[in-house]
């Protein structure tokens, strides 16, 4: 350990942590606009510049290891100077717009720039220019105002693995991009929307549908009906000022309904139906190896996150067997809500409109995928991100904090506390060992309170086993099998688990794949700036609101039992394998 000073206080630090490090730790800010939580450093924005006794020029805190006997200063005027002389230099190349640019009071640069005192442009100069890339239905770059800081190259290459964006061109012509400067469709992007999370400015951001959703609320022709996941109650607070994991699930169904939505449903409920699908899936397909000597895809892979689905059609086309063929909760809903429910109610499909409020940019990819319209009509009309919310509630002039707490609609609305923790990683694995074990041995899972904990927490491959015994008849082939599990979260993880099972490294009988770090509560569209602390409470959130219930098993939920009763028949009938389940195919990567 050695023994520092910052601003005249006496601070302890390990060997290799840095200036930026140590700060935080001892609670001293110290701003920043490239750096990234457990990634290497790479000092492009020079705002954590500080003062270090001794040196001659002042140093970067991100990069630069603390010694022993060190005396820094954080805030001293040389470092205001400093800052606001870099601050400035951005200013002056960057064409923010900031009376229309959606980042509008939630922009780092904005921030930190009201912060120093900046008033005037010190220095005018030519601007970037601009370039407007609206090629995917998920994300919108705008080059004019990039401030090059990097972190959309580094959570892409290093975080998700994926590498669709690098920098261009040396000093002012510089470019964040593509390579050979296309567009994002003409590369492998998955449109997980890490990028947009994690750009300080509007650079990159997901595409709106917050006109097409007001213009449907106000079609009176139209009956328009909401599906909420499972992450958005951790995190839609935060847009109102609330601590992160805060649960407003109440608030949040109230504030739909002020909207004007005809029907405010849970994702929740196609969460637990999506367990009985892919359970009864993961079973008939051990059955086939175990007795019938069949050669079947093993092992077998969620499928509910879309960015993963792109990950795997463009870089591991070999295991797209593998995946199980269960649609997406999302993409279930749509399915139910355009045949079923609307049967129900009197509405042609064609005059219903489907809205999800989802964490993940991706979504809005999926949405339009061409396997998506099996009701007759495409399943999912529109998706918005927690921050589109947030922003709708804003602008409809809702005090959401004042809300009463209201519950969401029957029969859609009923979901289970095992579907709430599909927005954490290692949820959907959870989810689904409740139900199968229980429909195997007839028992409920022997973990303390219903927790997997080797698959709960953020690290990124987890791996488990169960050992089934005490089988019910039917089942009886799986007596003493041990049934061996994988959860992997962050693209880069993905990446690394499939090329170990390639390899013959490691065998499994059924992996989890979270595209998003934390999982859903760490997608690409929720409130930012998203780091661990915030993942860890958004998590935490999420199991509180499944311990909360009386409901924590999916196969336990009346009202998908009743789908099921009424309209689907049975787990991969002719009805349901028809509505919710899909293929994919293999995607060039460009």
């Amino acid at each position: 350990m050695y023994k520092l000073i910052i601003n005249g206080k006496s601070i302890e630090a390990p060997d290799g942590a840095t200036i930026l490090e140590t700060a935080r730790r001892a609670g001293i800010r110290i701003p920043t606009l490239c750096f990234l939580e457990k990634r290497e450093p790479i000092g492009a924005c020079r705002v954590c510049l500080v003062e270090v006794a001794g040196a001659r020029t002042l140093m970067a805190a991100c990069s630069t290891p603390v010694t022993n006997g060190m005396d820094i200063k954080t805030n001293s005027p040389r470092v205001r100077a400093a800052r606001r002389q870099v601050v400035e230099l951005l200013l002056s190349e960057h064409d923010g717009n900031c009376q229309i640019c959606d980042r509008n009071q939630d922009c780092e640069l904005q921030a930190l720039a009201s912060e120093l005192g900046i008033r005037e442009i010190a220095y005018e100069g030519e601007k970037a220019k601009a370039k407007i890339d609206d090629s995917t239905p998920a994300l919108v770059r705008d080059n004019s105002k990039c401030i090059k800081c990097r972190r959309c190259v580094t959570v892409c290459s290093q975080v998700q693995g994926v590498g669709a964006l690098h920098p261009q061109g040396r000093g002012f012509d510089t470019v964040i991009g593509p390579a050979f400067t296309l567009n994002l469709d003409g590369v492998a992007c998955v449109q997980c929307g890490q990028c947009a999370a994690v750009c300080p400015v509007g650079a990159i951001s997901e595409r709106s549908h917050v006109e097409a959703v007001w213009k449907a609320l106000e079609d009176p022709k139209k009956t328009v009906i909401v599906q909420t996941a499972p992450a958005i109650r951790a995190a839609l607070g935060e847009c109102f000022g609330c601590e992160p994991g805060t649960r407003v699930t109440g608030k949040m169904t109230a504030a739909l309904r002020q909207l004007g939505f005809n029907g405010v449903f849970d994702t929740n409920f196609t969460a637990d139906l999506t367990i009985m699908e892919e359970g009864t899936e993961l079973l008939t397909r051990l059955k086939k190896a175990l007795v019938d000597g069949e050669k079947v895809p093993l092992p077998m892979f969620t499928s509910c996150s879309p960015g993963w689905i792109n990950f795997a059609e463009y870089y591991y086309p070999e295991f797209l067997p593998n995946l199980s063929t269960c649609k997406s909760p999302q993409q279930m809903f749509g399915a139910v809500a355009k045949t079923y429910y609307a049967q129900k109610i009197g509405v042609k499909p064609e005059d219903m409109t489907v809205v999800s409020i989802m964490p993940c940019t991706a979504k809005k990819f999926e949405c339009q995928r061409e396997e998506m319209n099996d009701s007759g009509a495409r399943d999912v009309d529109y998706v918005l991100t927690t921050r589109e919310l947030g922003r709708m509630i804003k602008e409809a002039g809702i005090d959401f904090m004042s809300l009463e707490d209201e519950k969401m609609d029957a029969p859609l609305g009923l979901g289970s506390g095992a579907a709430d923790i599909f927005a954490n990683t290692g949820g959907v694995m959870e989810a689904a060992l409740r139900t199968a074990y229980e429909i195997v041995t007839g028992r409920q899972l022997p973990m303390e309170n219903l927790h997997v904990k080797p698959v709960a927490g953020l690290e990124g491959i987890k791996e488990a086993s169960v050992v089934i015994t005490g089988t019910v008849p039917a089942w009886s082939f799986l007596e003493g099998v041990e049934v061996k599990l994988a959860v992997a979260h962050g693209l880069a993880n993905v990446r690394r688990l499939l090329e170990s099972i390639k390899r013959g490294e490691k065998s499994y009988h059924f992996i989890e794949i979270m595209t998003c770090p934390g999982g859903c509560i760490g997608g690409g569209g929720q409130p930012r700036m998203t780091d661990d602390s915030v993942r860890l409470k958004r998590i935490g959130a999420i199991y509180s609101e499944d311990e909360s219930k009386a409901l924590r098993k999916s196969h336990e939920n009346d009202a998908v039992q009743q789908l099921y009763k009424e309209f689907l028949g049975a787990p991969l009938g002719e009805k349901s394998h028809h509505l919710l389940h899909t293929h994919y195919k293999h995607k060039p990567a460009l």
